[in-house]
């Protein structure tokens, strides 16, 4: 399908992916970061690179594989050229929040932890888990991050090892600190 390339029909295609994508590349960008402005600057930075690129699109894969590619680059950019900073989470919300309250914060409560999880893990590790949990399948991450469909299969199966050693750990570790007090 030919594409309008004027102003009015790129704008037209962003937005359309914006608002398809737009939730994703959050969560995306939150893996990336560890405050709200650096979130929100990441954001920025990936619908400004996103734009840029539309006029280049040749549809040599899915639009979704061009956005998370594209997302993935500015992401490592950010994260290569800003230090790696010990804040606290600021209000993630990996969670549309739904009609029961007490669930939805527990929900909430569970995405912070999975969050921040996903963030101690290494950028190799970390990148295939997030993309994963985005719904891409293993040879679109193969395409974004440019490594072997085995490779990100390996990488993911380290990734959820380490996560669950650390969800196991948690209260062993928890319990330590008040035992010994």
């Amino acid at each position: 399908m030919a594409r309008d390339l004027s102003r009015a029909g790129l704008e037209r295609w962003f937005d359309e992916l914006m608002s398809r994508e737009g939730r994703s590349l959050e969560r995306l960008a939150a893996s990336y970061t560890r405050t709200a402005g650096d979130r929100e600057d990441l954001c920025q930075e990936i619908a400004t690179a996103i734009w840029g690129a539309l006029p280049r699109f040749r549809g040599e894969c899915s639009e979704r594989t061009f956005v998370f590619r594209i997302a993935h680059n500015r992401a490592l950019a950010h994260v290569t050229r800003r230090p790696v900073s010990a804040a606290p989470i600021e209000d993630v919300d990996l969670c549309d929040p739904g009609p029961n309250p007490e669930a939805a914060l527990a929900r909430g409560e569970e995405s912070e932890r999975l969050l921040d999880a996903i963030r101690e893990l290494p950028l190799g590790y970390r990148q295939v888990m997030t993309l994963t949990l985005e719904g891409l399948g293993y040879s679109d991450i193969a395409e974004v991050i440019g490594i072997s469909e085995s490779n990100v299969g390996a990488r993911l199966t380290r990734a959820r090892q380490l996560l669950r050693r650390r969800f196991r750990d948690v209260p062993r570790r928890s319990a330590e600190r008040g035992g010994g007090s």
